[in-house]
């Protein structure tokens, strides 16, 4: 068990203080967030880099740097075929869905599909917003508070419970300029400790490569197009980028900050930093799962009795690598801490965003004014921030934490990613079979996520990885007779029976592309038996790269009617910079 010593709480202290106090400046000094331009996008005044650096640290959080390792650990280093997925990323934002958003000018990301279909599919896209994002942070949540209990001894829960009220009350009070602040503060933190962690591996490591090869951790040149395996190249490279489209490019919490800067060209300037550090971190990662495994390949820590769940790898890692040298492993943690609070504060801010303008403005009939909709808006903050933190003491008993999060999030994640494509891509979606078709795609999901957990529970669904060794273990007797040293031999012979039907079987990395190409088909499917429900669509509302195959049939009174509601909007912003 590592003790913390004074100077690890001091770590600790001073980083979650001055996250705090960025908060109370903002709020309560410096330029406050006077009114819900500012509070909810920093008064279009931002500047690139930071806002960059804040996107990129908001999109992975501790689960990302527990879980990447971990996988890498078991499963082998499939997850660098991810820096393909981001720069995939990087070109599809830039060219397909940023300039839609930017030339709108739309505070709420949602309002494009009120534009481009109706007010009842925007409802619906910010209500699977706001549970996709709820369900997502109560895992970011857990993750560190797991990584700190295995060591320190700490209840899980009782930690759970000290950052959320912190990152919540930050967050509340400073609204976006704080989050983007604090990201890029929390930023270095991660970073210093990852590059700490890296330079202590690395001198405790001896013959990394060979003990990586003989354990086949670079095994990963599977270029299968079966959607069950759970890895492959495809399954990176189409299946892992849709997912990270949607958070990044689609979201509330990434378009928010884009909007927050001036012009388009700093738009474009900001998601390629934001790649860059995320392709940086992902190659750090899975640097740390070659380093994990070659300390560990001969005693399995998780079967050696050592830790309760594989993404505890990288803190008990650094714990036996650096435990001794004073603050290193502390300053790890707060990383891993940092990396958590970035994705809660940036959600939190987006969420409040979201109900806002798409619930509480639209059933409040009378003028709210400025300073009401800021008390408002950090009232929600603080019950989201509730929420989450009651769903976040019920995670540890999903399974892994990357594969429930990619799973449960695509329940929704699927069919908004599908509302969005459709939206800018293809003319012939109408109102009427988005609604619908995001309506069924939701349906239908829940329902083969559900089923897939329960075979996966009633071991029907094996996950097959990596072979785990206990033979340089000093006390290997004690787990010789496990059920995981069982599953560890035997789950290719699991898995020669009878199958769930492959639907239930699909990588979880497709789990989402699954959702949004049933929205789309369904939805097409609808569009064509109510297309005489058609209405002219201003050519604005789709992206750039198809402008060139629309045909000119939008009328002057719809044109207008968009024009209005942009110039509207426009004025509302210029009155109160």
């Amino acid at each position: 068990m590592f003790e913390f010593f004074w100077y690890d709480y001091l770590i600790f202290i001073v980083v979650l203080s001055v996250s705090a106090l960025i908060g109370v400046y903002y709020g309560f000094f410096g330029t406050k967030q006077k009114t819900i331009n500012e509070y909810l996008l920093g008064g279009k005044k931002m500047s690139v880099f930071p806002v960059g650096i804040s996107i990129a640290v908001s999109h992975f959080s501790a689960i990302l740097l527990m879980a990447v390792p971990a996988e890498i650990y078991k499963f082998g280093a499939f997850y660098l075929y991810a820096n393909i997925s981001m720069i995939l990323l990087g070109f599809i934002t830039v060219y397909i869905f940023l300039p839609v958003f930017f030339n709108l000018q739309i505070t709420c990301v949602y309002e494009y599909l009120e534009k481009r279909f109706d007010r009842r599919t925007r409802l619906l896209a910010s209500v699977f917003f706001v549970i996709s994002e709820i369900m997502g942070l109560s895992v970011t949540l857990y993750s560190p508070a797991l990584a700190l209990s295995i060591v320190t001894g700490y209840q899980v829960h009782l930690i759970i419970i000290i950052i959320s009220a912190i990152c919540t009350f930050y967050t509340a009070v400073g609204g976006l300029k704080t989050v983007i602040w604090t990201d890029f503060f929390q930023m270095g933190i991660i970073f210093l400790s990852l590059i700490a962690v890296l330079i202590f591996g690395f001198a405790a490591s001896e013959n990394v490569w060979n003990t990586i090869l003989a354990g086949e951790r670079l095994d990963i040149f599977d270029f299968s197009l079966n959607p069950t395996k759970r890895d492959t190249f495809w399954t990176f490279v189409i299946g892992f980028t849709t997912p990270w489209i949607y958070y990044a490019s689609l979201t509330q919490s990434g378009v928010q900050k884009y909007l927050t800067l001036p012009t388009l060209k700093d738009c474009n300037n900001a998601v390629k930093i934001f790649v860059l550090v995320l392709d940086s971190i992902l190659i750090i990662c899975c640097l740390l799962g070659f380093l994990i495994y070659s300390h560990y390949a001969n005693c399995d820590p998780l079967l050696n009795g050592k830790i309760q769940k594989h993404e505890q790898l990288l803190p008990y890692y650094i714990m036996e690598i650096a435990g001794n040298v004073p603050g290193v492993f502390s300053l790890t943690l707060t990383g891993l801490f940092c990396a958590s609070l970035s994705t809660i504060s940036s959600s939190l801010n987006s969420i409040s965003g979201v109900i806002y303008k798409d619930f509480v403005t639209k059933f409040i009939k009378s003028e709210i004014s400025e300073k009401t909709a800021g008390y408002i808006l950090r009232i929600i903050v603080i019950i989201a921030g509730i929420l989450f933190l009651s769903i976040s003491f019920i995670i540890e008993l999903l399974g892994d934490m990357l594969p429930l999060l990619m799973s449960v999030t695509a329940v929704v994640d699927g069919p908004s990613f599908g509302l969005f494509a459709s939206g800018v891509l293809i003319p012939k979606m109408n109102a009427k079979g988005a609604f619908g078709g995001a309506i069924l795609a939701g349906i239908i999901q829940a329902m083969i996520i559900i089923i897939s957990k329960i075979y996966f529970f009633n071991n029907a669904i094996v996950t097959i990885h990596k072979p785990l060794l206990i033979d340089g273990c000093d006390n290997q007797t004690i787990w010789t007779n496990s059920s995981l040293i069982s599953l560890n031999n035997t789950s290719h012979d699991l898995t020669t029976g009878s199958k769930p039907f492959f639907i239930f079987r699909l990588s979880h990395h497709y789990q989402c592309l699954f959702g949004a190409i049933v929205m789309i088909i369904t939805g097409l499917i609808i569009s064509h038996f109510t297309k005489k429900d058609n209405l002219p669509v201003e050519k604005v509302l789709f992206s750039p790269v198809i402008h060139r195959f629309l045909s000119e049939t939008s009328t002057a009174e719809k044109g207008q009617e968009l024009q209005e509601l942009m110039t509207n909007h426009k004025k509302k912003c210029d009155d109160t910079k």
